[in-house]
């Protein structure tokens, strides 16, 4: 049987050790100077998509969109295309499994959902989109009373052929709009998580959100909504669900009230599987979250530092912003999502914004948008992380709050979000 592996980052790389068993494998991949395990055939540099006809199965990596594939080989070519998540649940040993999408907030709520089953007993198996890609979970030897929860973006979703027992949907908001056709194209790769469901099945979704309520909408299992009542909610400044209350909303260690969604999400997911209330209250009141989400750095001269280097829209910048009463030096800019800063300008000054550090390529359509609003108190930030902290640090007062939340994604400047949070963090720990 030949195989083409397309793209090879994590989950390329997870597909090549699933599948390396006697396989006529080609990995294909547009960087021409990629590093390959010895012996293995390769397609590389422009071409790498040429003759794809001639292969049995082709293992789509996320970030190749399938639209690609038929521009080089045309529709037909679509029946022979799997991934590493459709290929994860076609063959993993346990039907108990977690699948979370949204826009945001997914790393933090399948995290979340992990804690709490383990909490309550269960072995729990974590990755997809976030660290551990599908196919390398089958190494740890999942048994059939395990769990798994697997959070899954647009990119995993677009061609998925089956759902899993339990399909989370959290906030939707437009993003990846350079990757997608549009917004539908975008709302319509989140269903994929729900539409092959069963009428045993459970789609859990936002219920405050419109578009989490179409996404889920696709499965035609129970209907399961958070924020609402049968779900977890806040009533009263308390997480409460089936009128136990868990705990008060101050005791959560998770900052920002866009957090109480992913808390009020994952309870009502392990609420179906374990109801230990002391068990769950001590991980609701102790998970302090992911790196690089609202993490606090370090306080300097009474200013406070915050790394929110994974926010990467408009929606997650207004999010943060709106988790601090104190005053703000917020850092914006980077490279092009295809988003709006209409709204986001308009949350910079209701939100007691000092000053905007504006960085990278959008900086110039941030100033246009902050100044189309009437704020005028921004400067920009420079080309290197020293530069932007530095300009950040002497903005700033004592009792302000440092924020890098973006609003934008980080490949101009910066490798990605986490060499993005990882220089913020240490340039933030060496100032003086």
């Amino acid at each position: 049987m030949k195989i083409a592996i397309i793209g090879y980052g994590l989950e390329g790389q997870a597909a090549y050790n699933y599948w390396d068993d006697g396989h006529g494998i080609t990995i294909c991949d547009q960087n021409a100077e990629l590093e390959l395990p010895a012996g293995v055939s390769a397609q590389l540099g422009d071409d790498y998509l040429a003759n794809l006809g001639e292969f049995d199965i082709i293992v789509r990596s996320p970030h190749v969109h399938p639209a690609q594939l038929v521009a080089a080989a045309g529709e037909a070519i679509l029946s022979k295309v799997t991934s590493n998540t459709n290929e994860f649940l076609r063959v993993c040993p346990t039907k108990n499994i977690i699948g979370v999408t949204g826009t945001k907030g997914k790393g933090t709520t399948s995290t979340l959902i992990a804690e709490l089953l383990r909490a309550g007993g269960k072995t729990v198996h974590l990755g997809g989109n976030i660290g551990v890609p599908a196919l390398d979970l089958l190494r740890a030897g999942i048994k059939p009373t395990d769990f798994v929860v697997l959070e899954l973006s647009s990119f995993q979703l677009i061609d998925l052929r089956s759902s899993p027992q339990m399909a989370v949907c959290l906030m939707v908001a437009p993003e990846h709009l350079d990757w997608h056709d549009d917004f539908e194209e975008y709302v319509a790769a989140k269903q994929q998580l729900f539409i092959h469901q069963s009428e045993s099945d459970i789609a859990v979704y936002y219920a405050a959100d419109e578009t989490s309520t179409s996404v889920a909408d696709a499965s035609v299992g129970q209907l399961l909504p958070y924020y609402e009542a049968p779900g977890a909610q806040v009533l009263n400044d308390a997480v409460v669900i089936d009128d136990q209350v868990i705990c008060q909303t101050d005791e959560l260690q998770l900052l920002g009230r866009h957090n109480w969604q992913n808390v009020c999400a994952a309870l009502t997911v392990t609420w179906q599987y374990t109801q230990d209330l002391a068990a769950t209250r001590a991980v609701l009141t102790s998970f302090a979250g992911l790196p690089y989400r609202l993490e606090f750095v370090r306080d300097l001269d009474g200013v406070r530092y915050y790394n929110d280097s994974f926010g990467t829209t408009p929606e997650t910048a207004i999010v943060a912003m709106q988790a601090f009463a104190e005053p703000k030096v917020i850092i914006l800019g980077g490279s092009d999502k295809g988003a709006s800063y209409g709204d986001l300008a308009q949350v910079v000054i209701a939100s007691h914004v000092r000053c905007a550090v504006l960085i990278g390529e959008q900086a110039w359509r941030i100033q246009a948008s902050l100044e189309a609003a009437g704020f005028t108190d921004f400067i920009l930030g420079g080309e290197t992380m020293k530069d932007i902290v530095e300009h950040a640090q002497k903005s700033a007062q004592p009792g302000d709050v440092v924020l890098l939340s973006t609003a934008c994604a980080s490949f101009d400047l910066f490798i990605n979000y986490k060499d993005r949070g990882a220089q913020f963090t240490s340039t933030v720990q060496e100032l003086v």
